[in-house]
This record gives structure tokens, sequence and C-alpha cells, in this order.
């Protein structure tokens, strides 16, 4: 009981209510990513005017906006076009002008997209609301994470780093609700301007947000790194100041994450790791990191191409013909389960590897993907609810989140940028075509055919990682993930 205590004690003796409150404002952006990425799920047969005509509810406002599923596609996936952009754009922001800039940033978008979406009478503007928001969460997705590993102490960073995906579950639950209940006349307005109010909570909650001390530090502003951290810290700083003066390793990795280029200009203490930096286009062809970069690209290809994507924005429309009466309903447990089950399997990949909790994930995928399409082709209610809730339950066992630390494990900290930044574009684009094309090719091919697509798609990556992923759990760099000799030069 008493080791317990102490240990109780140490983990919670860093964490003020200043930190808390950085955390909680900071961790609205993911929020909004996961809102943003399911909002129009629920509420898309009312939108695209399948359940009701066409009215006037304003002077220029209708209660609803006819399109196609083709057109419809087109306007949720734009979020991912607009995610890629500010994604690639928030990184050397971040490096030259410190975190919380790109964060306000977001903030700023995430406000005017939700306007723009939730005010529409056109496609074209409802589709520009989505690609504003998207650059939002494409700044909030690459700062965040960053951001929170730099303030959180050392004893607490795996359980704050966690709540970046925990939150953008949180997100994408809090739309399902939502959808469900406003799913009428023009209340999937209210669902689709929501999200600006948290916005703007967020944004004025930036204003008490303080700049990361690391990036403070590493740019030569110690004295006021050192106030910052104290105000975070509430106590002893004297371990993390020390490192500021002597090395800007940690910083450097932090901003290739975010930079994913060539770093030439280091401090002597760092020369032979920014020496050794190397960027997208040369980590590609670099003999000792090109396995990495294509099994990383795979990874992040699978991570969207099992078909998680076509449950959390579609789910209603491919179940509304089979279960027209609970099909949101349906909705609102896939949320609910994808954000229970990512906490639950939070410990998995630590206890039975990386590898293996892939391989786990792809073959539920997979095989619920397979039973969901013959479900939907001979009419079988029960089996289509519960293969939808376990694709889901699959996707948290490992490819939900090991595809976001397997650049880190499989490469060296000179490429770790440019894997980060080449796993970041892969990453939005599989999302993209997703978004894209899912309704397209389930109205083409009917009665959920699609679904046999994915499971194809599962048999494909599951021998992917198989053959060409190693495992990374329980080894101390990129050479011994390998098997290669050090290099010392």
């Amino acid at each position: 009981m008493a080791s317990i205590t102490a240990t109780y004690q140490k983990w919670t003796a860093n964490i003020t209510p200043y930190l808390l409150y950085l955390i909680t404002i900071v961790t609205l952006g993911p929020l909004q990513f996961g809102f943003h990425l399911a909002e129009l799920n629920a509420p898309e047969a009312v939108i695209r005017c399948i359940n009701q005509p066409t009215l006037l509810t304003a002077p220029s406002l209708p209660s609803c906006i006819p399109m196609t599923s083709g057109q419809f596609s087109v306007v949720s996936s734009i979020y991912t076009i607009g995610g890629l952009l500010g994604a690639l754009t928030s990184g050397p922001l971040a490096t030259k002008y410190g975190r919380v800039l790109p964060m306000r940033l977001g903030a700023l978008f995430f406000i005017i997209g939700p306007i723009l979406s939730s005010l529409a009478s056109s496609i074209p503007v409802i589709a520009l609301g989505r690609f504003v928001s998207g650059i939002g969460a494409g700044a909030a997705i690459v700062v965040v994470p960053i951001y929170i590993s730099e303030i959180s102490p050392k004893e607490s960073k795996g359980l704050f780093g966690a709540l970046t995906q925990i939150t953008i579950n949180v997100g994408i639950l809090a739309s399902q609700v939502l959808g469900y209940f406003l799913s009428y006349g023009y209340m999937w307005r209210v669902v689709l301007g929501v999200a600006g109010g948290i916005a703007l909570i967020q944004g004025l909650g930036l204003f008490g947000v303080c700049e990361s001390p690391d990036w403070l530090g590493s740019t030569g502003k110690t004295g006021k790194a050192k106030k910052t951290l104290e105000r975070i810290r509430g106590g002893d700083i004297q371990e993390e100041v020390g490192k500021w003066g002597t090395a800007q390793e940690g910083q450097d990795e932090y901003d290739s994450l975010l930079r994913g280029e060539e770093n030439n200009q280091s401090s002597p203490s760092t020369k032979r790791s920014s020496e050794a930096s190397i960027g997208i286009l040369k980590v590609i062809v670099h003999p000792d990191h090109y396995r990495a970069i294509i099994a990383v690209i795979g990874v992040m290809l699978a991570q969207q191409l099992c078909g998680i994507n076509s449950v959390i924005m579609y789910s209603v429309s491919f179940l509304r013909d089979l279960l027209p009466t609970t099909a949101g309903i349906i909705t609102i447990g896939v949320g609910a389960l994808n954000l229970v089950m990512t906490i639950a399997c939070a410990p998995l990949s630590d206890r039975l590897g990386r590898k293996k909790c892939l391989l786990i994930s792809i073959a539920g995928m997979g095989s619920m993907s397979l039973l969901l399409g013959f479900a939907l082709l001979f009419g079988v209610q029960i089996l289509a609810a519960v293969a939808t809730l376990l694709i889901v339950a699959s996707f948290a066992v490992g490819l939900g989140p090991i595809p976001f630390i397997l650049a880190n494990e499989l490469v060296g900290p000179e490429a770790v940028g440019a894997t980060q930044s080449l796993a970041l574009s892969a990453n939005w684009i599989a999302t993209f075509l997703v978004a894209q094309f899912f309704p397209i090719l389930n109205e083409a091919l009917d009665q959920g055919r699609v679904f046999f697509l994915f499971a194809g798609l599962a048999v494909v990556f599951f021998a992917f990682v198989l053959l060409w992923v190693p495992e990374t759990q329980g080894k101390k760099d990129a050479d011994e993930v390998w098997g290669r000799q050090r290099r010392e030069d």
C-alpha cells in the first residue's frame, strides 16, 4: 500500500491546475477533428433532402440542399483535403513561431468553417466550410500532440499523450449523438454549427495558454522558458531546465517532426544528430530507411483502407435500408464503443507487441467486413449490427493507435521528421479516398458488396504486415529493429 501511495504521489506531484487547464484547452482541437469527421453521418438524409422537401426556414436558408451521392461524397471528402493542407503548413509555423500561434490560427479556421457550413444554402458553400474546418483539423493533429508532450511531466507523458486519440473519439461520439437527436427540419444546421461554439471557447481559452517552455528554451529565451515551466509545474524544474543549456536534441526531434526537412543548424553537442538529419527526398532512397518508409506508409494505408471511416462517416447511410429505425442508435454505439475500446486497448501494444496487435486488428476488421457484406446482401439485421460494432472494436486493438507510433520506432532520429511527414500525408490521402469514393462504390455495387472489397484489402494488408513490418516492441532503436550494425561515423 505504501508503494502504491508513493507511486501515486510521484505521478501527481507535477500535475497542477494550470497544466490541466492547458491540456483541456488544447485537446479541444483534436476533439473538433473527430466531430467534423463524423458530423455528416447521421443527418445525411436530411441534408440531401432524401427525407423531406426543400423548404425555406429563413429568408435565404433552405431546410435541405439537394445532392447526389457523388456530390455528398465531395462535401464529405473535401474536409480531408483541407486537413492535408493544414497539416503541411502548420509544421513550419510551429517550428519558426512556436506552438501557440498555429493552434490559435487553427481555432480561427474552426470558427469560420462551421459558420459557413451551418449557414450554407448551396453545395459550394457547405463544401467550403468543410474545407476550412479541415485546415484547422490538420493543424490540430500535428501541433497538439507535440505541445502536450512538451508540457507534460515525464511520469505522465503516456497518459496525457493518449488524450489526443481519446478526445478525437469524444468528438466523434458527440457528433453522432447530436446527429441522432437533431436530424430533422433545419436542425442539422445546429449540428454543423455546434463545433463553432466549441472553437470559440478554445479560441478564448488559448489566450491563457503559454508557449511551450521547450520551444522557448531551445530558441534562446531561457529566462522566459524557466518562468513558464515554473508556472506549469508549480515546483522544482532544475532537471528539465538543465537540458536547455547543454543540448537541443529533444527540440531537434520535435522540430523535425513538424518540419520533415533537413536541419543544418545545431549546437556542437548535437552535431552528430543534426548532421545526420535526412530530408523527405533523401529518406526515400536512403538504404537504411526505404524499407521503413514502405512499412510506415503501408500501415497508414491499412488504417484507412480497411474501412474504418466508411463506418465512422457513412454507417447511417449503408444501414438505413436494412435497419431504418435503429441505424442512428447503432451509430451512437459505434462512437461509444470506439471511445471505450481505445481506452481499454491502450496497453495492449506494450504487452502483445505492435505487430501482433496489427495482425489481430486487420484480421478482425477483414472478417467483420466480410460478415457485414453478407449481412447487408442477405438482409440479416442482427449480423449487420454486430459486424459494424466489431469492425470498430477490431480497429481499436491495433490499427487505431499503432500506425502513429511506428515512424518513431522504425527509423533513427535523423529520419523521424521526414518519415512522419510522409506517414501523415499517406494517412490524409487514404482518408480522402475512403471519404470520396465509398458512397459512389456503395451505390454502384449495391447491397453492401463494397465491404467485400474492404475484406479483400484486409487480406492484402495482413500479408504485408506479416511479411514486411518488423516487431518494434522491446527494441531499443531502429538498428536493432532491422538487425543491422550501428553506424559510428
